[in-house]
């Protein structure tokens, strides 16, 4: 039996020889139970017919030639049989709910047969294959030094190396009139909305400290300070957001203004104005990213309500970002969350909307269509009772 804490491993057979590596999954999946070894030979359908039959595929082949077959993989997600054979037509859904759940349902089986496909790093994040790239320094900075060999799914690191292309390039804040540049594993700000919404409420008079409650990237914290609050105090319990937003206030020359404190939820004291952007839809995240989207039974979003009232000053203003995707999936009415709101001992002092206008919010063909083109985006400025 493996020691809790004790790396996870992975084990196969090579050449007549038993090996084994450490694992490595973002998403917390266990290390695959069988393992086959594949090049450039495999059949796309072979592949695809191990996948699903939960053997992975440690690719000995060209880097490249591997990008090509688990593309392949990800068109035959949603057919199945050679020929490109449609699968049975799939359920359709009684309620929007039921669409959610088939969704991500669907999201999970997909992730699970694509992460068959699995890379073998030595030590130093070196790919032993043809025409690999060189990704020590996009693995450094997800990861940390790396100093011993281990297996990962091809899926997962093709999107630490996009996740990498974001952080040097960059996601362009109106609001700021700069870039942020978020990291691996920290949620990126593309939908500026809520941004703009932030930045154009107007602040509660003599609001010259402020809360930011759950930092992620620092973008709200640094429109606060362009807006001339004094003193933020911004919290962030994951040790990858609070390094980015570190990286982030730095790069803006925010330091002196915005202060980063290690919290679950608020830090102490009171302020005039706490701001807080929890994840919109109550349910289980299925990877570290995911956490910023999903919070299961609205833990933060209870957390940040039960406790705003300790935390703001007399006449102060807590200002909650909020979209209303999970009302229109049937996920969290709208009495539930103004109950827990007055249950808090707050009331509803104002609000603001805005309308997405991110590309899913106009795909028709979008499982979730329905419920993404009512979605509403809203400020609401809460105070003590």
């Amino acid at each position: 039996m493996q020691e809790a804490g004790a790396p996870q491993l992975i084990h196969w057979t090579e050449n007549g020889e038993e090996r084994s590596a450490r694992w490595h999954s973002e998403a917390g999946m266990p290390p695959p139970r069988r393992v086959a070894i594949a090049d450039d030979r495999m059949n796309a359908d072979v592949a695809y017919r191990l996948a699903c039959e939960g053997t992975a595929l440690l690719w000995r082949g060209d880097f490249q030639n591997a990008r090509q077959l688990l593309q392949a993989l990800a068109r035959r997600t949603g057919h199945k049989g050679k020929g490109g054979k449609k699968a049975r037509a799939p359920k359709v859904p009684g309620s929007a709910t039921e669409a959610f759940h088939l969704h991500r349902q669907a999201q999970s089986q997909r992730a699970r047969t694509l992460a068959m496909l699995l890379i073998p790093f030595e030590p130093g994040y070196t790919i032993p294959l043809r025409r690999a790239p060189d990704v020590k320094l996009a693995c450094n900075e997800a990861y940390g030094r790396g100093e011993d060999a281990f297996v990962i799914s091809l899926r997962e690191l093709l999107g630490l190396i996009g996740a990498h292309e974001w952080r040097k390039a960059g996601v362009e804040i109106p609001a700021l009139g700069e870039r942020i540049h978020p990291h691996y594993g920290v949620f990126s700000p593309v939908r500026g909305e809520y941004v703009q919404l932030v930045a154009e409420t107007p602040l509660p008079r003599g609001a010259q400290l402020a809360f930011d409650i759950g930092a992620g990237t620092g973008v709200l914290s640094a429109v606060l300070a362009k807006r001339g609050v004094a003193h933020i105090v911004a919290t962030d319990m994951d040790q990858r957001a609070l390094s980015c937003a570190r990286d982030n206030i730095a790069r803006l020359g925010l330091d002196e203004q915005i202060e980063l404190i290690e919290a679950d939820l608020f830090p102490e004291g009171r302020a005039p104005l706490v701001v807080c952007n929890p994840p919109w839809v109550p349910a289980r995240p299925s990877s570290s990213i995911e956490h910023a989207v999903y919070d299961p039974d609205s833990r933060m979003l209870r957390g940040f309500l039960a406790g705003l009232k300790d935390h703001l000053t007399p006449g102060g203003e807590g200002w909650l970002i909020l979209s209303d995707l999970a009302e229109h999936l049937g996920l969290r009415p709208r009495e539930q969350l103004l109950g827990w709101v007055a249950e808090a001992g707050l009331q509803v002092l104002g609000r603001q909307d805005v309308r997405p206008v991110h590309p899913r919010s106009q795909d028709a063909d979008d499982p979730l269509h329905a419920a993404r083109a009512a979605e509403v985006t809203s400020l609401w400025r809460l105070g003590i009772a």
